[in-house]
């Protein structure tokens, strides 16, 4: 929640200056920036460490009913009170608009793409128990703009983020030793991502060509 205020608060002057775009036929070619922030759920197999982040994105939609996401995402998690997860998301994302209407108030959507990872561990009394790995992941999940003008929208996604290759997981002994462990993914390692962002259409690429 803290980071979402943070947000909005870097937003207020594209708020206050969010004028009408002039767009031709349709929406194709419309290039856009935003912020947002993320919550990851169900870390290490676990609810009770959730992670927080913040992270950016841009967006170039191909058609009215077809968009594309390219974004970057810097999370971190509490490993119970002995440790720390880093992850580092940078990849992109396909959008399909549910409704053939393209200037609707609000605007649900599919999403689905693949990102690169990297993750980090460690523990925090002994900064020498630590590990990483990097590997890439797909996502896919439901997502909704409400847009606030032509130009400005506040979006919400939930997706399930599955890793691909070697995944690390952190396991909390009853002593209070912390180990990890790596070890090949499977389709049920994973974990749901739900993100809060900003977006402002900022040009029409594409529009003296419509």
């Amino acid at each position: 929640m803290k980071n979402l205020c943070i947000l909005m608060l870097l937003l207020i002057p594209w708020i206050g200056f969010s004028q009408p775009l002039r767009i031709r036929k349709n929406q194709s070619g419309l290039f856009s920036m935003g912020v947002r922030t993320t919550i990851s759920a169900f870390n290490d197999g676990s609810a009770k460490n959730p992670g927080m982040g913040v992270g950016g994105q841009f967006r170039l939609q191909a058609s009215n009913r077809l968009n594309t996401e390219w974004f970057f995402d810097y999370i971190t998690s509490p490993i119970d009170d002995v440790g720390t997860r880093v992850d580092y998301h940078i990849g992109w994302s396909v959008m399909y608009y549910i409704l053939k209407n393209p200037a609707p108030k609000v605007r649900p959507y599919i999403i689905a793409g693949h990102c690169f990872d990297h993750s980090e561990l460690k523990e925090t009394r002994n900064p020498s128990n630590k590990m990483s790995r990097g590997s890439s992941a797909v996502q896919m999940g439901l997502g909704c703009h409400f847009n606030l003008s032509e130009r400005l929208d506040i979006s919400l996604t939930t997706q399930y983020m599955m890793h691909l290759g070697k995944d690390i997981h952190a396991h909390v002994h009853e002593d209070g030793e912390l180990e990890f462990e790596k070890h090949k993914g499977s389709l049920l390692e994973g974990h749901v991502l739900f993100h809060v962002g900003i977006n402002y259409k900022i040009v029409d690429l594409w529009g003296k060509q419509k």
